[in-house]
């Protein structure tokens, strides 16, 4: 379960079933699989995250962060800024990075671990708490610019978290200038001080079953945004679920209102990326 630490333990995998032979074609490129598919086996979303290409960013500071990023084949595209679960990053994160270039959006999953992952609750526990707010701040800010005047960027960028990332998709936001905001059941205990700072419109989804991230926090950031002058500027959506009903790698995955929220995310980056002016 979740707690005031996390989010859970990967385990029980959903009954997502597929042939051998879509495994096999998947696996040589020659066929495609919902990106649900790919992510709830491990031999999947690691042949999909090996195809992305590592790249770097050198920080004010003189260090240097890391990334995995997947191209579309196109120019002129918009970007979107992925970041982790408290699990690091993954190959599941890389393979909806891989997904979201297939639709057109220069895909970057940044690192906030340094290189590393984990696999049992108490790993991404220490891996969470070791993070290091302003250097985490300074990281995203930094990879939102080096998105927005990448060559094949069209200048707009998004950013897209799920848990520990949900809640830095909105602090990556405040502290830097970005077109749209996902936030997959984060914590939005966000100071109205700092909402008046968002640019573009925010996305939360939300599970009505989650014990954390639940309807007197999400209540408290509605407050909140319409006291900084966003309510217009914020779409909240509550699944009958609990935190991580995203995660078809979990016990807590809801296939049906994964999917939901996947278009809506999918509609939602379209019009403020591509769509509007």
């Amino acid at each position: 379960m979740c707690d005031l630490e996390g989010c859970g333990n990967q385990a029980d995998l959903p009954p997502i079933k597929i042939d051998p032979e879509q495994r096999r074609l998947f696996l040589k490129g020659l066929a495609a699989l919902p990106i649900a598919t790919v992510l709830a086996y491990p031999d999947l979303a690691s042949a999909t995250a090996e195809r992305l290409e590592t790249t770097t960013l050198t920080l004010s500071d003189g260090s240097t962060a890391s990334a995995a990023l997947a191209l579309p084949d196109a120019d002129n595209a918009p970007a979107v800024l992925l970041i982790h679960e408290w699990w690091g990053l993954n190959d599941q994160i890389k393979a909806v990075a891989a997904e979201l270039a297939k639709q057109g959006y220069i895909a970057l999953a940044v690192d906030l671990y340094g290189g590393e992952a984990a696999t049992t609750p108490d790993g991404a526990k220490a891996l969470m708490s070791a993070v290091n707010p302003d250097k985490a701040t300074a990281t995203l800010a930094g990879w939102v610019e080096w998105l927005r005047t990448h060559k094949q960027s069209n200048g707009k960028v998004a950013t897209l978290g799920w848990c520990f990332g949900g809640g830095w998709s909105l602090k990556a936001s405040v502290a830097a200038t970005v077109d749209a905001t996902v936030i997959y059941y984060g914590d939005v205990t966000t100071p109205t001080s700092d909402l008046k700072k968002l640019v573009g419109p925010v996305m939360g989804h939300f599970g009505t079953e989650d014990a954390r991230i639940n309807e007197a926090m999400v209540s408290g950031f509605e407050a909140n945004m319409a006291e900084a002058g966003k309510a217009s500027d914020l779409t909240v959506y509550w699944y009958e679920a609990d935190h991580a009903f995203a995660n078809p790698t979990g016990a807590r995955y809801d296939a049906d209102d994964a999917a939901l929220a996947w278009d809506r995310t999918m509609s939602f980056l379209k019009h403020n990326l591509v769509t509007r002016g």
